[in-house]
């Protein structure tokens, strides 16, 4: 569980905004009930994010000043099975968000895969033991995050599925791995994501496929920029986020890439030109 960071750094102070992605695998008997109060008290104290409720837990991030993120996490943590709340934590020169939404979802990470229990994940890699166990040649690294995000930033050797949304993780993995398994039998697998979440569930629904030597990054890559010095890193790149600063650097600070603001594609700053829509204007007046 992170801490809020210092306020003073040795960089001088600590940028204003809070920012805190956060999520809880958990059962929630009647997760209607908790979106009113949860959506009042964000608003009440000036809040702004998304923050999605189902009956498997709590996902989100969230930014305002300290005092109010250190209320809304108190709430969250009050949850049925959230007292260990996962959370990251950084810094923003001003609110990443334009609005507060707290909805109710079927998943709190989009997977399609009924049947696969979200508490029944692999096994937890603290950030400190992540090199030992990506660098070892009997290690598969897996990055389960979207193309896009790939394409900005992964960590050496990592396997790309090339996905355009979780929900095409499953098909991938079954037709990886059986390719994989026509040359012997699967080593074990190490799986990572931005916050922990998407590799979380993936390792439940490699468990379920019958496969028990996996292993996912304990608070994704944004825990791992944040405990493991940069000297030691084996990340390579800069890491999406899914806010204003659409992306940070291993000091988590934000990055050099902001979003078309026609198609919010990404493009490599807020006064480049966009290759998709140079594209697409090509394409209309050809």
């Amino acid at each position: 569980m992170a801490t809020s960071p210092d306020p003073e750094t040795a960089a001088g102070p600590a940028l204003p905004v809070r920012v805190a992605a956060l999520y809880q695998f958990t059962r929630f008997a009647d997760v209607e009930s908790l979106k009113a109060p949860l959506a009042a008290l964000c608003c009440s104290l000036g809040v702004k994010g998304t923050l999605l409720l189902a009956r498997e837990g709590v996902n989100g991030t969230i930014a305002g000043s300290d005092a109010a993120i250190d209320t809304v996490l108190a709430h969250l943590r009050a949850l049925p099975g959230c007292a260990d709340l996962d959370v990251k934590e950084s810094r923003a020169a001003g609110l990443p968000f334009d609005r507060m939404k707290v909805r109710l979802k079927r998943e709190i990470v989009t997977m399609g895969e009924p049947d696969i229990d979200p508490l029944d994940t692999g096994h937890y890699v603290a950030p400190q033991d992540w090199n030992a166990l990506i660098d070892a040649p009997d290690t598969i690294v897996i990055d389960t995050r979207n193309a896009y995000e790939v394409a900005l930033g992964t960590f050496a050797g990592a396997i790309d599925p090339e996905t355009r949304s979780f929900r095409e993780f499953p098909e991938w993995f079954r037709k990886f791995r059986a390719e994989r398994e026509a040359e012997g039998p699967m080593p074990r697998v190490a799986m990572f994501c931005t916050g922990g979440i998407r590799c979380e569930k993936s390792t439940a629904f490699l468990k379920a496929e019958g496969i028990d030597q996996v292993y996912h990054l304990k608070g994704g890559i944004l825990a791992y920029l944040e405990q493991v010095p940069p000297e030691q890193s084996r990340w390579q790149g800069e890491c999406f986020v899914f806010d204003q600063r659409v992306t940070v650097d291993h000091a988590l600070q934000a990055g050099n890439r902001a979003l078309c603001k026609r198609c919010q594609g990404l493009i490599a700053s807020e006064d480049a030109p966009c290759p998709a829509c140079d594209d697409l204007a090509f394409r209309d007046h050809a």
